[in-house]
C-alpha cells in the first residue's frame, strides 16, 4: 500500500530545542512536496501549528481534527485545507487513524505519547496495520525507544516493535521507507 496521508502526532508547544521546530517545518514541506496529505490535531500553536503552516505554505493538503474542548485552548487553525471539529479526544484519535496510512511521532508531551501507544496497541490487536515513524529529533525519544526495546527483550510484547516502528533522525528518511512513493 502506498502512503498518501500521514498522521502527525506532536506537541502543542514547540519545546526548548530549536531543532524540534526545524525538523517539524522540514517534515511539513517534505510531505507537501511528495503529495502526501498531513492529518494532525488541528491547532495553530506549537509544533502542530508549525507542521500545518509549513505544509500549507508548500502547497500541501492539511486536515486538522480537533475536539470541541480544545478549540479555544489550542486555537483551531483556520488556514488549513479542512478542519474537522469532533466531540472528544477518542473520536479525534479514531478519525485521525482512519484517515491516515501511516503516522509520524514528533516531540510532544503526554498527549503525543498517548497517541503513540494507542496506535501501537491497535497494531498489536490488529485493529489497524499502520506503520509508525518516530522522528527522534536531537535524541528526544532515546529513552522511550530503549524502554520499548526492553519491553520486547523481556517478553512483554507479542512481536518485535521494529516491524511496525521506524526510528529516524531526519525528516527525509521517511521517503526512503519502501512503501512511500518519493516524488
Amino acid at each position: 500500500m502506498d502512503i498518501r496521508s500521514i498522521a502527525i502526532f506532536c506537541g502543542s508547544h514547540a519545546g526548548h530545542n530549536p531543532l524540534f521546530a526545524e525538523h517539524t517545518k522540514k517534515l511539513g514541506r517534505l510531505l507537501a512536496h511528495a503529495g502526501i496529505s498531513v492529518i494532525y490535531g488541528g491547532g495553530n500553536i506549537g509544533l502542530m501549528g508549525i507542521v500545518a503552516n509549513a505544509a500549507m505554505e508548500a502547497g500541501g493538503q492539511v486536515i486538522g481534527v480537533i475536539p470541541e474542548v480544545l478549540v479555544s485552548k489550542e486555537r483551531q487553525h483556520t488556514g488549513i485545507s479542512e478542519l474537522l471539529v469532533v466531540d472528544n479526544m477518542h473520536t479525534r484519535k479514531g478519525l485521525m487513524y482512519e484517515k491516515c496510512d501511516a503516522a509520524v511521532i514528533l516531540p510532544g508531551g503526554h498527549g503525543t505519547l498517548d497517541e503513540l501507544f494507542e496506535m501501537l496497541t491497535w497494531n498489536q490487536l490488529s485493529i489497524h496495520d499502520k506503520h509508525i515513524f518516530i522522528l527522534n529529533s536531537a535524541g528526544y525519544y532515546n529513552h522511550l525507544v530503549a524502554h520499548i526495546e526492553l519491553m520486547y527483550r523481556e517478553g512483554m510484547l507479542y512481536s518485535n516493535p521494529a516491524e511496525k516502528i521506524s526510528v529516524i533522525s531526519e525528516p527525509d528518511e521517511i521517503l526512503s521507507y519502501e512503501k512511500v512513493p518519493a516524488q
